[in-house]
């Protein structure tokens, strides 16, 4: 009997042409096609799921998968609890399916099985909701004034919001960021390897430049550890900090400021759009500051040059100039009449649907990569 915490081996994992043995070699797959390990890892732990409950029915080899099968699949997916009693998001769910289909499909086009049992499997519809916790301007200073910074960690996590409300980059472009990432000749911040592996330049304003250079003036030396990590936000123990630790970061100043909302590092992107947007500025550039390839209704949004942008950010963002802030974009203008206008809510809306998809994605990004495919840890479904 297998220790607590300990993986139980599949019961036919040593024969080649069984489901886990395949699911192992499409990861490989992804891997030698330069996917990011986090999309890696994301696909092994929901195919874990799947592995594991197919081999509780006694389901083998991959051809033993059927629609009906996977639809079974689906039905315990919506009717699971976790231990706390809660069921898995839609948003989780529909994350599990479509790394089953993209295994499936994988398999038909390997002619591993005849055709691919999920090519007709519906999706979990996704709610577009606007996000339930923005912060007004108030808000959001009473936010960052929570840090204490006079210490060095305080001080750090000051620089972090700022930048994040700033620029309304994600938590992993945020953890990402170097030294070198940032111009303030420029007042520009360059995100490499965002979303989808793409890199962009994004407006930082002064206010952020401003505590960034205190930061790294006074606090990071006394994180540097060697060796010295070229990353910008450093932990304690001089390296990379790790998307959780964020997260319960942000979580807290948040829960301090006593605000009765709750949220993270996504809560200062769905507050900067949102007060951009007030005071302004036209959503296809908050679309292309945010790193959106396309809006809900995929419409591709065409690319704008970045000191344009920089204008448009200084001219809207609360923060963006230390002095008087500019009181209208210059006679360029914003783009309103050269682009068709997309709904305010319609963006907002993405954003939610976007944080969702994040956490559901995030949901087994810490697990260990295993050299052989093991099971996740026992669930119970209702």
């Amino acid at each position: 009997m297998a220790k607590k915490g300990e993986k139980k081996p599949f019961r036919h994992a040593d024969d080649p042409e069984a489901i886990a043995p395949w699911v192992r070699r499409f990861l490989e797959h992804q891997r030698v096609r330069n996917y990011s390990e986090r999309t890696v890892v994301g696909t092994e732990s929901s195919l874990r799921c799947f592995v594991e409950w197919a081999d509780d029915r006694d389901l083998v080899m991959p051809g033993d998968v059927t629609k009906p099968i996977l639809e079974s699949y689906q039905r315990w997916l919506f009717y699971f609890r976790k231990p706390s009693g809660k069921p898995l998001t839609f948003a989780s769910q529909r994350f599990r399916v479509q790394k089953l289909k993209v295994f499936f499909r994988w398999l038909a086009r390997e002619n591993v099985i005849p055709s691919n049992p999920a090519s007709d499997l519906e999706m979990p519809r996704i709610e577009r909701r606007i996000p339930k916790a923005i912060l007004n301007e108030r808000e959001i200073d009473k936010v960052l004034a929570q840090p204490d910074t006079t210490d060095v960690v305080g001080l750090r996590d000051r620089a972090m919001m700022e930048v994040l409300y700033s620029t309304g980059i994600r938590r992993l472009e945020l953890g990402n960021l170097e030294l070198f990432d940032l111009d303030p000749e420029r007042g520009t911040l360059t995100v490499r390897q965002g979303k989808g592996r793409k890199d962009r330049t994004v407006p930082i304003g002064a206010r952020a430049l401003a505590w960034v250079a205190r930061y790294v003036q006074l606090a990071r030396p006394m994180l540097v550890a060697p060796p010295e990590h070229p990353t910008l936000f450093l932990s304690e123990r001089g390296e990379k900090l790790n998307l959780g630790c964020l997260t319960n970061l942000m979580t807290g100043y948040v829960d301090r400021a006593k605000l009765g909302k709750r949220g993270a590092c996504h809560i200062f992107r769905h507050s900067m759009a949102t007060h951009m947007l007030e005071r302004g500025a036209d959503i296809r550039l908050i679309q292309e500051m945010l790193g959106h390839a396309e809006t809900s209704t995929t419409a591709i949004y065409t690319r704008v040059s970045i000191q344009h942008l920089k204008r448009v950010h200084d001219a809207t963002h609360p923060t963006a100039l230390l002095e008087e802030r500019a009181k209208k974009v210059d006679e360029e203008g914003t783009g309103d009449e050269r682009r068709e206008q997309v709904s305010s809510a319609e963006l907002l809306s993405s954003l939610a649907a976007e944080a969702a998809e994040e956490a559901a994605a995030g949901a087994g990004s810490n697990d260990a990569l295993a050299k052989t495919l093991g099971p996740p840890a026992r669930r119970h479904a209702s």
